[in-house]
């Protein structure tokens, strides 16, 4: 059976280009873009801690140098120190503290400053001073003005009558606490009140027309609406002061360094005793509080986040 041929040859298939959807970018030109940052992610996230983490699994001579692995000793050691329970308390009520006290003069400042009113925008430009200057300059201020003897807090205070001799604010237990609490709130405000300023100019100026028309009072009108509307950030604002408050080395360093003991320190200036400060200068005990002190914000963190329902939070 003869098999009629027209003598073309087939034409060859040429595999089709893949043509880009716009918008998107191949591997390596995401990696050209995300590649310094990630970078820095390594150097100053990862590298250090891991570095943290190896050691707190080795012990180091009074100079830094290590003398030898030391397993879980440093751990055991720092769980079991007779200190550690009164620096974990200070620490619930510094955070607790400075965290409730921001939030709530937050507000009501954000309030006050979400309205119209002659020479606003400079009282905007004095509240954001605090945050615009360092911690160490601030806290230096407030650690003169808390002086015993020359400090303007005490000569103010008997000035009005209010007390007639003295008060040691930093050098009295009873005092040391509330005055590292008032610096610390003083310095959390500026971010936490300007966070609140633009979750209030956000808020739809036809919400508050229609609670105006039924009738709905000031105070039903923040409770109802503007509350829950700024419930975002107010998350947000509660998160960050609590991971920036448990961190805050400055303040307490500067106004409670020069006291002897542990009576008011907080997790991080016990960590930085117990590798500065201490007869040992035990740097692998001081390395395994610093993962304990990651742990604990985390946790603390990750609570107040399943407690507060965050994703419903940020989806409204």
């Amino acid at each position: 059976m003869a098999i009629a041929t027209t003598g073309r040859v087939p034409a060859r298939s040429t595999p089709r280009r893949r043509r880009r959807t716009p918008g998107t970018a191949r591997a390596w030109e995401a990696l050209l873009w995300l590649g310094p940052a990630l970078i820095l992610i390594l150097g100053v996230v990862v590298y250090p801690a891991i570095t943290l983490v190896a050691t707190s699994f080795n012990t180091y001579d009074i100079v830094g140098l290590r003398k030898g692995p030391a397993g879980f000793t440093n751990y055991t050691n720092f769980l079991t120190s007779p200190d550690l329970g009164q620096v974990v308390w200070n620490t619930t009520v510094w955070v607790a503290a400075v965290v409730v006290l921001t939030i709530l003069v937050g507000l009501a400042l954000a309030q006050f400053l979400s309205k119209e009113f002659f020479g606003r925008r400079f009282v905007r430009w004095a509240v954001i001073v605090p945050w615009a200057s360092a911690l160490v300059i601030t806290s230096q201020l407030f650690r003169l003005m808390f002086d015993y003897y020359h400090g303007i807090i005490n000569q103010f205070l008997m000035g009005l009558g209010i007390i007639h001799k003295p008060v040691d604010w930093l050098g009295d237990p009873a005092f040391t606490m509330p005055s590292m609490i008032a610096v610390g709130v003083f310095v959390s405000i500026p971010f936490t009140a300007y966070l609140f300023v633009a979750g209030l100019n956000a808020i739809p100026t036809d919400v508050y027309e229609a609670a105006r028309i039924d009738g709905a009072g000031a105070w039903r009108t923040y409770r109802d609406i503007t509350l829950p509307l700024l419930r975002p950030a107010i998350l947000i604002g509660v998160v960050l002061n609590m991971i920036y408050v448990f961190n805050s080395f400055p303040v307490i360093w500067i106004l409670n360094g020069s006291n002897p003991g542990f009576g008011n320190d907080t997790l991080i200036t016990y960590m930085y005793k117990l590798a500065f400060k201490s007869s040992q200068h035990d740097v692998g005990l001081a390395a395994s509080a610093g993962l304990f002190n990651v742990l604990i914000i985390l946790i603390a963190v990750g609570v107040y986040l399943r407690f507060v329902g965050w994703r419903e939070a940020t989806k409204a």
